[in-house]
């Protein structure tokens, strides 16, 4: 039989002889409509086949040849799992909850011969589909993978060919990282300058330079009806979008718009350079908790995710010691420095987004003067921000640098590469991505949610290479958090990324050679 290979690795894969012919006469048949449709999408433009879908009874299940039927497994299948059976006379897709179904799908996809990737439709052929039995659930429930558009803004049909793409390798969590020093990316109807003036910066680094300036003005942002099409979009495929609205600090684009937001009260611009801004949101300024109480108002209708993301890193804290405002709030409230005064920052913010029913997470600087009672942790200055968090009971999303940041150099020789971060991180070096440490203790390693790749935008301009810079990198970490592999080969990786990456090429999706 032939090897199949398929990202991410399922969990439980056997191999039975003879496969399914899918020809112009198979049809589609499902339980719930949407899901049956979704899928004969998908297929049409791969296959040349029309696969009308059908509705779902008994008889049909009992009988069906010639088919792809999606039927409702028993209730005590786990709510991401799926089982995919492959026959010579049908294909029998069973899962509990709706994501099931949509990872089976993808699963389905990948197994489509490479030779309609390669060639596209021909309506008259009869296409293989090895036969097989797959049992599926991913390792870890959060699965994410980051975009900034702070530094770049990037068009929408983009942001759904991403999205699109992670679905394609069972991603489940797009965190969209939306506000910036350099820009301020999300319509807030309530303060209409922040898209006004603070989307807008006088010009960009070169990336070759990037203490140099392009001298271009550069700006943009979305609209709420764009960025909810976006979120539907994303859940239609079994993603959840995770917005970051930064505070205290990479606040300097609200500022500009709103100088009273700021201890100074004025002298704001929308930074045009890279790196981080000791102008932050003041933290004495009782309007400042208004205003983000009123931007979260209007994110919290677009965006549904349980989770909002706060930022909470590189905020210096030099405006707070010599802001008068700010060092009252430090006595009026007992605290001890002004680390302290950011950790009660944000268990005021964290507060009101419990409130509401949400839950706050914050990158690992939030540990700094103080947790708040129930924010998540999104560990990225290596791991022991996610370690510590974790052992003292609070879940913890894993993304250190080390293996996760998809913006930095893919060679040791970085002249062999575009401008990137001025750090290294190989395909071979995400493959040995440490999702759940063993400092943590093993009563506590349930907090670890999961991990994500992230995608910083500094020297990112184009969409071409945001993919050049995410794959195949993120295949990799696609496939340690959905399998969790213990061992880990690369040379086995490589093996089975030559024989996988023609589907990128099918997608269109831009991405590194393996061999340069």
């Amino acid at each position: 039989m032939a090897e199949i290979t398929l990202f991410p690795q399922p969990q439980q894969l056997e191999q039975k002889p003879g496969a399914f012919k899918l020809n112009r006469h198979t049809r589609v048949f499902a339980a719930d409509g949407a899901l049956g449709d979704m899928l004969a999408d998908y297929l049409r433009p791969a296959t040349g086949f029309g696969l009308p879908a059908h509705p779902l009874d008994d008889d049909i299940l009992a009988d069906a040849t010639n088919a792809i039927v999606l039927a409702p497994a028993d209730d005590d299948m786990a709510a991401e799992a799926y089982t995919l059976d492959v026959a010579p006379e049908r294909i029998l897709i069973r899962a509990s909850q709706r994501n099931g179904f949509l990872y089976a799908m993808q699963t389905l996809r990948q197994l489509l011969p490479r030779q309609i990737l390669a060639d596209g439709p021909q309506a008259d052929v009869a296409w293989s589909i090895p036969s097989l039995r797959i049992s599926d659930a991913p390792a870890f429930g959060w699965r994410g993978l980051h975009l900034d558009v702070g530094r770049h803004l990037f068009p929408v049909d983009f942001i759904k060919k991403f999205i699109d793409t992670m679905a394609f390798y069972k991603f489940n969590i797009f965190h969209w990282h939306l506000t910036e020093d350099q820009g301020w990316r999300l319509e807030i109807k309530m303060h209409p300058r922040l898209t006004e003036i603070g989307s807008q910066r006088a010009e960009t680094p070169i990336p070759a330079n990037p203490k140099q300036g392009d001298g271009q003005p550069y700006g943009g942002f979305y609209t709420q009806d764009e960025a909810r099409d976006i979120v539907a979009y994303a859940a239609a495929r079994g993603i959840t979008v995770m917005p970051e609205i930064e505070l205290p600090g990479h606040s300097l684009a609200a500022l500009t718009a709103y100088p009273e937001l700021g201890c100074l009260g004025s002298g704001y611009e929308v930074r045009a350079s890279w790196g981080i801004d000791a102008n932050i949101y003041c933290a004495g300024n009782d309007k400042v908790f208004t205003f983000l109480q009123d931007v979260f108002e209007e994110a919290l209708e677009i965006f549904p995710s349980a989770y909002i993301h706060i930022g909470g890193d590189e905020a210096p804290k030099d405006r707070w010691r010599t802001c008068p405002k700010c060092q009252a709030r430090i006595k009026a409230e007992g605290l001890a420095d002004e680390d302290e005064l950011q950790s009660w920052f944000i268990r005021r913010i964290e507060s009101w987004l419990n409130e509401k029913g949400r839950r706050l997470v914050g990158w690992d600087e939030i540990l700094e003067g103080g947790l708040a009672p129930n924010a998540t942790v999104m560990s990225w200055r290596g791991s022991d921000g996610g370690i510590a968090a974790a052992n003292a009971g609070h879940d913890v999303i894993m993304t250190p640098t080390t293996y996760c940041y998809l913006d930095y150099y893919q060679h040791e020789d970085w002249t062999r590469e575009p401008p990137a971060i001025p750090s290294t991180l190989t395909l071979e070096q995400a493959w040995q991505f440490v999702v759940v440490p063993e400092q943590i203790a093993k009563e506590r390693k349930h907090h670890v949610l999961g991990g994500q790749g992230n995608i910083w935008t500094e020297y990112i301009p184009s969409t071409d290479q945001v993919e050049y810079m995410a794959f195949p990198r993120a295949i990799a970490i696609a496939d340690i958090l959905w399998n969790h592999p213990v061992d880990r080969n690369y040379d086995d990786l490589a093996a089975r990324l030559r024989a996988h990456l023609p589907c990128l090429d099918a997608l269109g999706v831009n991405y590194r050679p393996l061999d340069n």
